[in-house]
């Protein structure tokens, strides 16, 4: 009896194992867009990098690292700002704004606390502080890490940040 306890606990601790894993190997085979939107909270940035002409990229091979906004974040702009950036006047503003949340390669969480700053897509610093568990993007907070995606990895960021205007 003791025997078939312990098999059973085993077994069940393996294939709790292999659900896991499976959800893991699940997710990384999504690209990074199909991965945002699957998340349900970057809804705005969806829809904001198909009005720049951006999913393709992001759909490609990468690998990049997303420093992802939710849509609390998006909110968080001054009244009318995304409606503006929106238009289809705006595409270039909107499209360096996004690129500067990209960097490129994979920058696991582990590697990015390492950074002083990284070099974006659109060419521009992100700035990257850490202090304590706090680890900073400019002025956002990252309130999660390392998602992967078969082309890349995204961390989550609570406020859109806004490359300098040099």
């Amino acid at each position: 009896m003791k025997f078939e306890l312990a098999n059973l606990a085993v077994v069940a601790a393996a294939i709790a194992g292999l659900a896991v894993g499976s959800s893991n190997v699940h997710a990384a085979e999504k690209d990074i867009v199909d991965t945002a939107v699957g998340a349900g909270q970057f809804k705005t940035l969806a829809a904001a990098l198909d009005a720049a002409g951006l999913v393709d990229t992001l759909k490609g091979p990468g690998p990049f690292t997303v420093f992802a906004p939710t849509d609390d974040a998006f909110a968080k702009l001054p009244a009318g700002t995304l409606d503006n950036l929106l238009k289809p006047e705006n595409k270039d503003q909107l499209t360096a704004i996004l690129t500067y949340h990209v960097v490129p390669g994979k920058v696991m969480a582990a590697d990015v606390v390492k950074l002083k700053d990284a070099k974006t897509v659109n060419g521009k610093m992100l700035e990257v502080t850490v202090e304590g568990n706090t680890v900073m993007i400019n002025d956002a907070k990252v309130a999660a890490t390392d998602i992967v995606a078969s082309n890349g990895v995204i961390h989550v960021i609570d406020t859109v940040v806004l490359p300098p205007a040099t």
